[in-house]
């Protein structure tokens, strides 16, 4: 594991930690899409999650919405469903900018590092039937699962604007 990589997950651990936030966390090799990821799932019960990174027409604002793995959204679906006008996938750099992060290891995990608090999270509201859900900690090299109730107090935690909408 190279050491930005190493250094983004121990960012997460260590706020998590310094938050009293309890999760569970596996290693795995490289999983930078769902399919791949799919073959290093531990049967805990928790959800996977999708994470995408939107910017609005003018990109000025921007958003990660995050939803079930199993399901798929059109971008125009989406936008009808989150009323932000037109909406495109952020750039590379613009997610290194807002989230600190590279595509393939998007996460809510990078809302740490969202000083400015440019990002809003759309989550989809089904998520919230399951115990708890999965995401990587910055690094597609491993899977956090959290409770539901401890992601709550991380998303507090964080301080991020946030919401549960129905996506699908």
């Amino acid at each position: 594991m190279s050491e930005e990589l190493k250094a983004r997950r121990e960012r997460v651990l260590a706020f998590l930690e310094a938050h009293a936030i309890e999760f569970e966390m596996y290693e795995h090799p490289e999983a930078p899409t769902i399919d791949i990821a799919r073959q290093y799932w531990h049967a805990d019960g928790s959800k996977h999650c999708k994470n995408l990174f939107f910017r609005n027409h003018k990109g000025n604002r921007h958003y990660l919405v995050v939803f079930d793995c199993e399901q798929s959204l059109a971008i125009h679906d989406l936008e009808h469903r989150l009323r932000q006008g037109k909406l495109s996938f952020a750039s590379e750099k613009r997610m290194m900018r807002c989230l600190g992060l590279m595509p393939g290891s998007v996460s809510p995990f990078g809302l740490i590092n969202d000083g400015d608090k440019e990002v809003h999270l759309f989550l989809d509201a089904n998520l919230r039937s399951y115990p708890s859900l999965s995401f990587h900690p910055n690094d597609n090299t491993a899977t956090v699962v959290i409770t539901q109730e401890m992601f709550a107090k991380y998303l507090d935690a964080v301080g991020a604007s946030y919401e549960y909408i129905e996506l699908y």
